[in-house]
């Protein structure tokens, strides 16, 4: 019984870590360390309660709220602000919109942690904002005051028309 909860989890967490790592990346703006970090850590909490999830009718979701909890807990250490200086970016790959994606994760990286969460939660992962009020713990009354001035800061910083930044 043991050995199929493992198999079972370790089925799952391929399945879903690759979705994990790139919401991971939405709410780091980028930092693919910390995102690994969030990710894994993630991974620990669902595989701690995996006997009890088995029961949840979509752990996948699960996995998302606990993604986006921890990315919150990580924002709220002192320590989370800490970046390395010394080390060189990866380079883009050939072919994708780069300039668009690294401006969106900029100007994601510009917003306050929690209305980040909220963006990532709301339109990257496309839950309700009954859903999204429920993964940060927050009414649903707040969660639409932080889509509302999550997405007029993003307006802000981008403009209204998102072409121009898709253009070399």
């Amino acid at each position: 019984m043991r050995q199929a909860r493992a198999d079972e989890y370790a089925e799952f967490a391929s399945a879903r870590a690759g979705h994990l790592y790139r919401s991971a990346c939405l709410l780091t703006a980028g930092d693919t360390h910390l995102a690994e970090d969030l990710v894994q850590e993630t991974l620990g909490r669902l595989y701690v309660r995996w006997g009890r999830l088995a029961r949840v009718g979509n752990p996948a979701a699960y996995a998302q709220t606990v993604l986006a909890r921890t990315f919150l807990a990580h924002q709220r250490r002192r320590s989370s602000t800490e970046r390395a200086t010394d080390v060189l970016p990866d380079r883009p790959a050939e072919g994708l919109d780069t300039p668009l994606r690294l401006t969106l994760l900029e100007a994601l990286g510009r917003l306050p942690a929690k209305d980040r969460a909220v963006v990532v939660l709301r339109y990257w992962e496309d839950r309700s904002i009954e859903e999204t009020a429920q993964a940060m713990n927050a009414s649903s009354a707040a969660v639409r005051t932080r889509c509302v001035r999550a997405l007029g800061r993003l307006r802000e910083l981008l403009g209204e028309d998102l072409d121009e930044y898709a253009r070399p």
